[in-house]
């Protein structure tokens, strides 16, 4: 197998999601004796969360850049940013080093792709809804996507933030995300993109009235895919 480097800690609960369904992927296709190599590097999320200046941005970009090339030193032979948001940096660090970055966009506009999924919606956090470094990515694997709520992404990012991101996940919530998620497909839209690590907490991939595509799962499944040695 080869070794994979995870940069974590965007949030906890999110690389605690990555750490267990990779293994437990390997368990299934491989043994239950059997685990995956991996090198973890869980940051502090005080100097990352709700990044809203170009400052700010570029002192998050220094820190997974020197993340990153750490894993590398360390062994790592490709890498896994594991949340979705901190992909806006992606390019940045990829340059950086000399190993691959397994692109969660990326992964997922290819999966939809080649299910035949043409137009879709996406709900996370709110500068993966809104800005266009996210949209647009996904939009070059041949997407349309339906314009997002102002208000319906106000209350998805406080709820991530304020309760997923900790650990918790109510059932108010829950029920807030249903109805979201069953206002969506009223619009001319196929699926839904599930695009925070953390939104699976809430939300079942397997039973919704849309389609929907899980990027934690879709990443988790490209990572193993490297591991194994199935990846390119």
């Amino acid at each position: 197998m080869r070794k994979i480097g995870l940069i974590g800690g965007m949030s906890w609960a999110a690389t605690e999601l990555y750490y267990r369904h990779i293994n437990k992927q390997v368990q299934k296709r491989l043994g239950s004796a059997c685990s995956a190599p991996i090198i973890l590097e869980s940051l502090n999320y005080c100097e990352l969360s709700r990044l809203t200046t170009p400052e700010q941005w570029d002192h998050a970009k220094g820190i997974l850049i020197a993340s990153a090339q750490r894993l590398e030193a360390a062994g790592a032979t490709a890498l896994m940013i594991t949340a979705n948001s901190m992909h806006k940096v992606a390019e940045d660090v990829g340059a950086a080093i000399s190993i691959p970055i397994i692109h969660i966009v990326d992964e997922t506009g290819a999966k939809m792709r080649a299910d035949g999924i043409k137009a879709a919606a996406v709900i996370g956090t709110r500068n993966v809804m809104t800005e266009p470094w996210f949209r647009q990515r996904l939009v070059r694997h041949g997407l349309t996507l339906a314009p997002y709520d102002a208000s319906r992404a106000d209350a998805i990012d406080a709820i991530i933030y304020d309760e997923l991101m900790q650990g918790k996940a109510t059932e108010d919530s829950r029920r807030r995300m249903r109805t979201f998620i069953t206002d969506i497909a009223k619009q001319d839209v196929q699926a839904l993109v599930l695009a925070c690590t953390e939104l699976v907490m809430l939300v079942d991939p397997d039973a919704n009235v849309l389609p929907i595509y899980d990027t934690t799962r879709i990443h988790v499944a490209a990572g193993v895919d490297w591991v194994l040695g199935e990846g390119s």
